[in-house]
């Protein structure tokens, strides 16, 4: 298979056998200007494929990376794998520093309704407890009261990208508020707090 193609931006061109094409020209779906594919990385041609900002997928780095290894395994070493586009971590890099993961209390009051439950907390951390002016931080943990599955995990203040990262592993595999009550933090530390949430 000889496929050559060439991206700009978020908006690409294909090069198909040296001649310049547009996607649609060449069969291709096209939605909200960006190219559709299945799972797989499959466009509307089962013959060819598309991964990065070019796609219909979130357009982040590291979006971009999972689906070109994962369209690499599936297609060039045999080992079909897709991407859980369900739980991806967002970060505002600015002061204070956000960051979100999983669902928001409004997205999981939509899919499970009242037995939601949400679980707050606005600290000072202790090691700027003597800082000033204050910086304090806000965590959010949302909760389905059913089955006790974390549905999302948010922050604002500083370190929040890397801790709400490092919970997104724990969120994606299924961890319930008793993980997280049960787990033993780092003290002091702004993550610590995320295990010691009530009511």
């Amino acid at each position: 298979m000889k496929l050559e193609y060439l991206s700009l931006g978020t908006r690409s061109f294909w090069c198909f056998c040296q001649n310049w094409m547009l996607p649609e020209k060449a069969g291709i779906e096209v939605k909200q200007e960006a190219i559709a594919v299945d799972e797989y990385s499959c466009t509307s041609q089962r013959n060819i494929f598309a991964v990065g900002d070019c796609t219909n997928r979130p357009h982040w780095t590291p979006v971009a990376i999972a689906s070109g290894r994962a369209f690499a395994n599936t297609v060039f070493a045999n080992q079909p794998r897709t991407v859980n586009l369900e739980c991806i971590p967002l970060a505002l890099s600015s002061l204070p520093e956000a960051a979100t993961i999983g669902l928001t209390e409004a997205e999981a009051i939509d899919r499970y309704g009242e037995s939601v439950r949400c679980y707050r907390s606005s600290f000072q951390p202790l090691f700027d407890s003597i800082a000033e002016p204050e910086h304090k931080i806000l965590i959010k943990l949302v909760v389905d009261g059913n089955s006790n599955l974390v549905l999302g995990a948010h922050m604002v203040g500083e370190y929040a990208a890397e801790i709400i990262e490092c919970l997104g592993l724990a969120i994606r595999k299924g961890a319930t508020k008793k993980d997280f009550d049960t787990t033993i933090g780092i003290h002091p530390s702004a993550a610590e707090e995320f295990f010691t949430l009530k009511n």
